[in-house]
């Protein structure tokens, strides 16, 4: 059916509420073409200048750029069946095209021809945009939720922890997909995940975390051991009491998740501490809006230059996630890595440094405070998976010579960590994902 032809005429989608308003060129998303309440029986109309097709979906209004559906054309032209990869540029779409024709089917499926199509597709091509899509694009706060970008999180204290932590088996987490999921929702959750039963074998935490993805390789390995060394090239190789940090910031790209698997731990003291980083973040936010602007804005740097090695980084302690439908964004990830921390190369003669310093102060006082710190002293074959870029982790100083202390770690990326979380779910869906309902 061609549009011009068509001022009267309304395909509805039963099941879920898909209807073709208009096409228009009306400035604005979400803005209102006149008339519209005497519009609502649901017409197509067209006007000179389209650019915009107006759908209706469950009672509301939305406006979809012509250039944006084009662009989401899925059609064997436009992706390879095999690599699942487009077949275009963005780039190649002309800024004039609009549709000749849209048509919805019985399902509410969205059949759309083009004019002034990219060249080299013909008259025939056609692209079908589903209700499924259009209720994922309406608006922000669904896009973020369907990538499972927008899980709830739980901030946390000792008090919580203490109530909440839940152990996996490692046999379930290692053989059965719906427990392994389960594990990887609470990390999600609380950016902390126990594991017990684990082999007394150099290779488990490998297992472990090629069970989420692939293991992130860096000058200290694959895998690498937590053992007191003499002349140790970190402070992590030593008995000293070592606070509360994360590692590798001085990465451009730090890994999200660390492991630690105890194979060895008869010392005494060398309890492990974690203290969740949001959680303070978040008082701080809340009781203190200027120290928490400063900690997503002043630069720290971090480094290591130190056994034929050299990195450096410089990054603000807070990082707010990029887009957000929320009138707050929320925190994406916390830097904080006292004993790798280089001299401050912005801002060093401003006022700025000085309330930097002032926020510092009252982000350690919540990270550092008793109540806020969880700790327990790992014994063979159990292993912690946190989030490095959310949970800190610490450790009490030990008696080398009361006995052994030996842990095995590796890194993987939060890439990975989301891929199976998104795999995982579509799998399992009745298992109770919970989206972040605050707004």
């Amino acid at each position: 059916m061609n549009i011009a032809s068509a001022a009267n005429f309304l395909r509805r989608a039963p099941s879920r509420q898909i209807r073709i308003l208009g096409v228009q060129h009306w400035q604005g998303i979400r803005s209102s073409p006149p008339g519209l309440a005497d519009r609502r029986r649901q017409q197509i109309s067209t006007t000179s200048g389209k650019k915009r097709l107006m759908v209706g979906i469950d009672g509301g209004l939305e406006q979809f750029d012509f250039i944006f559906l084009r662009d989401a054309c899925t059609c064997q032209q436009c992706v390879d069946t095999s690599t699942r990869q487009k077949l275009f540029q963005t780039s190649d779409i002309p800024l004039a095209i609009r549709a000749s024709n849209v048509e919805s089917s019985a399902e509410g499926t969205l059949k759309i021809k083009w004019k002034d199509d990219i060249p080299g597709y013909g008259a025939a091509h056609i692209t079908e945009i589903t209700p499924q899509f259009l209720k994922t694009y309406e608006s922000l706060r669904h896009r973020v939720r369907s990538r499972y970008n927008d899980q709830r999180q739980v901030l946390w204290d000792r008090d919580i922890m203490e109530a909440d932590v839940k152990w996996t088996e490692y046999e379930q987490y290692m053989a059965d997909d719906e427990k392994f999921f389960e594990a990887l929702l609470q990390l999600s959750r609380y950016g902390l995940l126990f594991l017990r039963g684990v082999p007394d074998s150099e290779q488990a935490v490998e297992k472990i975390g090629s069970r989420i993805g692939s293991l992130r390789d860096t000058f200290y390995g694959r895998t690498w051991d937590v053992k007191s060394v003499l002349d140790a090239k970190n402070v992590a190789y030593t008995p000293q009491n070592l606070g509360p940090h994360m590692d590798l910031l001085y990465f451009a790209n730090p890994p999200t998740l660390q492991l630690l698997h105890c194979l060895r731990n008869s010392v005494t003291g060398g309890s492990s501490i974690f203290s969740d980083s949001f959680r303070a973040a978040t008082r701080l936010r809340l009781g203190s809006p200027a120290l928490f602007n400063s900690l997503t804005s002043f630069p720290v740097t971090y480094h290591y230059q130190n056994a034929g090695e050299h990195y450096h980084y410089t990054r603000p302690t807070v990082e707010l996630e990029n887009y957000s439908y929320r009138k707050h964004q929320r925190i994406a990830n916390v830097n904080w890595s006292p004993p790798f921390q280089g001299p401050f190369e912005v801002e060093i003669d401003s006022p700025k440094l000085r309330l930097y310093l002032t926020a510092a102060k009252a982000f350690a006082k919540f990270i550092e405070a008793p109540e806020s710190q969880f700790e327990l002293t790992l014994k063979p074959g159990e292993c912690v998976v946190f989030n490095n870029r959310r949970v800190l982790h610490a450790r009490r100083a030990f008696d080398p010579s009361s006995g052994e202390r030996w842990l095995k770690g590796a890194y993987v990326d939060g890439d990975a960590f989301q891929s199976r979380l998104r795999v995982l779910s579509t799998r399992f869906s009745h298992v109770g994902s919970e989206v972040d309902t605050d707004e």
